[in-house]
């Protein structure tokens, strides 16, 4: 679940279906390990916190915008409740290693874990006062060109500084990217994300995540020329996110098609690359190509995709 602000896009309410499957390689840590004393370097705790409204809501728990109330501070909290169950303590386990390693301008800013008496654990984040991408396409409708390449800049600065430290984030979609208003962009919700050097390919290529912005390999990765990438996966869905805010809808079913898993799998796996409406730059065509190539080998990595011409003029 992305911390978003506001309504999320109801006619993309039905993609938002994910599949999770119990992780088992990566290390469950005691509860010891996971509140805000031995990771923040703050002197924050929760009872300093303030509770101002609900953001949003999803499987992975509840989003709240919270204020701390010596300093008048502005934070986003997460709430998740049972993580007794095995599949939501690993998701939250594997979430909270992966913002503990963390450190990019790129990547929403953990602060602190706080584990609640019940059992409920809380974390901490910067407050993105804009929403996701999401809420600015609900809002503000179709992106230009020139805003679009501010905003694939950031991204890509992020996807590539989470590859070169071997995390795959898998969830890549306009609601997980979150906004403030100078435009500043920042990747978040890692809940279903791999760190890729303590497991294999083949272990994170199982079917997690948000069916519409999967990559054909992830359903079935022999028609794909037989490998799997996290890394070019995440690709594949950043290519797609960039595009939809392009066009203003989904761009692999045609307006008014039910995104149901039939239709979704036959578009991403069989039917052709989409391609961009009539006015868009040969530029932005080539950037676009390059990220939803169906075979894996063929697409770009996030860093020759910083290096494309599309992205050589940012200002908007």
């Amino acid at each position: 679940m992305a911390l978003i602000r506001g309504r999320q896009l109801k006619s993309l309410a039905p993609l938002s279906v994910h599949v999770h499957r119990p992780c088992f390689s990566l290390p469950i840590h005691p509860p010891a390990l996971m509140t805000a004393t031995n990771y923040s370097s703050t002197s924050i705790s929760a009872a300093d916190l303030e509770t101002l409204e609900l953001l949003g809501q999803g499987n992975g728990g509840k989003v709240y915008k919270v204020r701390h109330k010596q300093t008048s501070s502005t934070y986003a909290l997460k709430l998740v409740s049972n993580h007794s169950d095995h599949t939501v303590r690993c998701n939250l386990s594997r979430e909270i290693e992966i913002l503990r390693c963390t450190d990019s301008s790129h990547i929403v800013r953990c602060e602190a874990f706080f584990e609640q008496p019940l059992g409920d654990i809380k974390i901490l984040m910067e407050f993105m006062d804009s929403g996701s991408l999401e809420t600015l396409l609900k809002d503000n409708g179709t992106f230009s060109e020139a805003k679009l390449a501010h905003v694939a800049r950031q991204v890509l600065s992020g996807l590539n500084y989470l590859h070169t430290h071997n995390i795959a984030h898998r969830d890549i979609k306009p609601a997980n990217i979150l906004v403030n208003s100078n435009m500043e962009v920042k990747i978040a919700d890692f809940g279903i994300s791999k760190i890729m050097s303590l497991t294999s390919e083949g272990a994170c290529s199982s079917p997690v995540g948000t069916f519409a912005y999967m990559s054909p390999e992830r359903f079935n990765k022999e028609n794909c020329g037989g490998t799997y990438s996290g890394y070019a996966s995440d690709i594949w869905s950043f290519g797609l996110t960039i595009m939809e805010l392009y066009v203003g809808r989904y761009p692999l079913l045609p307006p008014g098609q039910s995104p149901d898993w039939p239709s979704l799998m036959l578009a991403i796996c069989f039917g052709e690359p989409p391609s961009l409406p009539e006015g868009a730059s040969q530029e932005f065509k080539s950037f676009i190509e390059a990220c939803l190539q169906k075979e894996v080998g063929k697409r770009w990595t996030a860093g020759q995709l910083l290096k494309h011409p599309f992205l050589s003029d940012v200002g908007f």
